[in-house]
């Protein structure tokens, strides 16, 4: 049988889909492009917004319509976080949530066998253990994406991710040196550490720091990144012990959410922006030549305008090198879907287009800044004549060459730049 993936969301869901991938193959499955004819669909659902949803739903719609005799299944997020919402998709034959992974084959078979409708969501328990299993490839990325932490026990008041994920739990570091010694020997050079508060990661007492200096002692790996960052976790000796390894990366996504202090609090978050604004001069001490980037919410329930502009000039003067920018979205179940002062969608639009105007003139102005530079760069796709990578503080940098240059890393020199990348030579 052919098994086919669509994957939504972030890269702890992309980590799961190769998990699941994987345990498919094991179990005799040939696992093909979700574009291609397959007995099998497996969406792959977020939920951290309102159109995470949508889109599954359209998803889900999409591939029934144009596969009625394929099997579909829907796993993730959604399913986990709002199981009856879920079970609602007809579309769906089988429906699973974030703790039934392995259980993927053999619901398959069951619903072959009885063609009988499943759903199977089991809920997080306070204990639960960390999902064991190793990938031993990352489709035809030349940068692996590790899962090492999952669940949040933060319950922010506008995130239903907690219910999706359960509560904080760690990979050991002796299965995180498996796991990436496998993917070295399959050719991976750059390892990413991920996880859903991965700055929470606590293993028998070994912290974020340990797991990078673990990744990057595997022979074959040249380079390790971190993925998203909560800001009140990332101490002053964490950062020490991360500038003193090598092969680390230094770009740090580290989630702002807003400028203000009044919407922090009011947003359950566990920093002031004095604190946060302290810890980003603390990085670019330690890491010259580091980027800062984050996630910025706008229209949050009860922000002012005046709340806005206070977030707005907080973030224009921390200079970004990126935001990810996103109106506030309900979440049933969150305590801010219940606050007042709900604010006008077109309000919300607006302020996220006077936010996103803000992140493109302070990209520009980073990768300007680059223009002379010289940059280790990882190169992973060519598009049309260039090859295309990324740098060690993840710069998106574009050469023009004759030769193939995927999965090299190599020093360029940064020449020119667009809005989108850096332009260079070897």
């Amino acid at each position: 049988m052919k098994a086919a993936f669509y994957t939504l969301g972030c890269k702890v869901n992309q980590y799961e889909t190769q998990l699941m991938a994987e345990a498919l193959e094991q179990a005799g499955y040939e696992v093909v492009d979700c574009a291609e004819n397959a007995d099998v669909y497996i969406v792959n659902s977020c939920t951290v917004t309102a159109a995470s949803n949508q889109k599954t739903r359209q998803s889900l719609r999409a591939f029934k319509r144009k596969h009625p005799a394929s099997i579909m299944v829907l796993a993730g997020c959604m399913s986990q976080a709002y199981p009856e919402e879920a079970a609602q998709l007809e579309e769906a034959d089988i429906i699973i949530g974030n703790t039934e992974h392995k259980q993927l084959a053999a619901l398959i078979e069951a619903f072959c066998k009885k063609n009988r409708r499943s759903v199977t969501v089991e809920a997080h328990a306070r204990d639960e253990a960390f999902e064991s299993g190793i990938i031993h490839s990352f489709g035809t990325k030349t940068r692996a994406e590790v899962k090492i932490e999952d669940g949040c026990n933060r319950y922010c008041a506008y995130c239903a991710i907690p219910y999706a994920r359960g509560f904080v739990r760690s990979k050991p570091l002796a299965d995180i040196r498996q796991e990436i010694t496998a993917l070295a020997a399959a050719g991976y050079k750059e390892a990413v550490l991920v996880g859903i508060n991965l700055s929470a990661y606590d293993a028998g007492g070994k912290d974020i720091a340990d797991a990078v200096q673990i990744a990057a002692a595997v022979p074959g790996i040249e380079r390790v990144r971190l993925g998203s960052l909560e800001p009140d976790h990332i101490t002053e000796d964490i950062i020490a012990r991360l500038a003193a390894e090598e092969a680390f990366c230094p770009q740090f996504h580290i989630s702002l959410q807003s400028g203000c202090d009044k919407t922090l609090k009011a947003m359950n978050r566990h920093y002031t922006a004095a604190e946060y604004r302290a810890l980003c001069e603390k990085l670019r001490a330690a890491f010259p030549d580091c980027s800062i980037t984050t996630d910025i919410m706008v229209g949050f329930p009860g922000e002012s305008e005046a709340d806005f502009e206070e977030s707005y000039r907080f973030a224009e003067s921390i200079g970004f090198e990126k935001m990810h920018v996103f109106p506030y979205s309900v979440r049933a179940g969150t305590k801010a879907a219940t606050m007042p002062e709900q604010v006008p969608k077109a309000l919300k639009t607006a302020r996220a287009k006077k936010m996103l105007a803000l992140e493109k003139e302070m990209r520009l102005a980073h990768f300007r800044r680059q223009i002379g530079t010289t940059q280790q760069v990882l190169f992973e796709t060519k598009k049309a004549e260039y090859y295309c990578g990324h740098s060690k503080n993840y710069l998106p940098v574009r050469v023009k060459s004759q030769k193939d240059l995927t999965a090299s890393i190599l020093p360029v020199r940064i020449t020119d730049c667009t809005e989108e990348e850096c332009i260079g030579e070897l």
